[in-house]
């Protein structure tokens, strides 16, 4: 067996999956497999795909079309080497990314996750930013207290863990669009031991039609609330992580009760799976009070939550809402 398995779930692909394996095949260490998770692609990924010849490269085409929550599931049933890391297929690894792995697991042998560094791409593979600065160690409290209070720059790749472990804990979640649920995985891997961060910049993270601005509100609304679900499940750990979610969950439930009311807002009635402002922004002040009872998270107290109800309560006014929004479709609140 090799030490590593990167593994690369894909549906279309279209160029830059060729950029995304191109990286990953550059690596200076070669001591990995390439694991794809094909979905039945109707771009020509597919056919692309097994034009390739190299050993390395293990493909895993699904018979029938899956959603992206069944293909990422599949990452419990296939094999793996001893670590592995997940990736995007428009993501880049920097040449040195295995390598520098490898260093930081000895380095660091009983951590049971592990980052390096980063920057953000565009969607023509342009720099745009480097990643906020990390500290050297993270505990699980340590990572949800900065993950909570946006302090923290996470996303779904350059993450390396056990595959044991992985599948100890059942995977990534399967939150809708799996939204939230790459959070979830981190924080409980976290939990098993801490996480250990290079300094080094080994990894492109492409900022581009995500999942998460794709997504519609109800979804994005179903996955919010499965993680706040697994947050009050988890205040039962330990007093440190009660503490930190009680400090932090209110914060980050009014910052997201903001967005996504006003994504709500300008979703038609008939693709909302009949939720309301008015029902979401109360289902989040209820939640804020099983996981902050002490808190002071009164959603209608801001501007931008309070225009958004009003507007909704009012079959005229949203309607007025939606043929201005088609009108003009930049952002006016913050």
């Amino acid at each position: 067996m090799k030490k590593f398995t990167v593994i690369l779930p894909v549906k279309n692909g279209g160029v830059l999956i060729k950029e995304c394996i191109q990286s990953i095949l550059s690596q200076s260490n070669k001591d990995f497999d390439l694991a794809i998770l094909e979905n039945c692609s109707t771009d020509g990924t597919r056919e692309w795909l097994q034009s390739l010849n190299d050993e390395k490269i293990k493909i895993f085409p699904s018979d029938t079309p899956l959603t992206i929550e069944e293909n990422w599931g599949r990452i419990k049933y296939i094999p793996k080497n001893k670590f592995i890391t997940l990736i995007g297929h428009d993501d880049l690894l920097q040449a040195d990314y295995l390598a520098e792995m490898n260093s930081l697991i000895e380095k660091c042998p009983d951590a049971s996750l592990y980052q390096t560094h980063f920057r953000f791409i565009n969607a023509e593979g342009n720099y745009i930013k480097q990643c906020r600065k990390m500290a050297e160690k993270y505990t699980q409290s340590e990572y949800l207290h900065a993950m909570l209070k946006d302090e923290l720059d996470s996303t779904g790749t350059g993450y390396m863990m056990r595959s044991a472990d992985y599948d100890k804990l059942g995977g990534i979640p399967s939150y809708p669009n799996l939204l939230f649920a790459d959070h979830a995985l981190w924080i409980q891997l976290t939990g098993l031991s801490y996480m250990a961060v290079s300094e080094k910049e080994c990894f492109s993270y492409r900022l581009n039609q995500s999942t998460s601005k794709l997504s519609g509100a109800s979804r994005y609304i179903d996955a919010f609330f499965c993680f706040l679900d697994f947050l009050e499940r988890l205040k039962k750990k330990d007093k440190t992580t009660s503490n930190v979610i009680s400090s932090a969950a209110p914060g980050f439930i009014k910052y997201y009760c903001t967005s996504l009311s006003h994504r709500l807002l300008k979703t038609p009635e008939k693709q909302r799976g009949g939720k309301t402002v008015d029902s979401f922004i109360t289902a989040c002040a209820t939640k804020a009070n099983i996981l902050s009872p002490d808190n002071t998270f009164t959603p209608l107290r801001y501007f931008t939550i309070r225009l958004a109800h009003i507007v909704d309560s009012n079959l005229l006014t949203r309607n007025l809402y939606l043929l201005f929004r088609k009108m003009y479709s930049k952002p006016f609140y913050s």
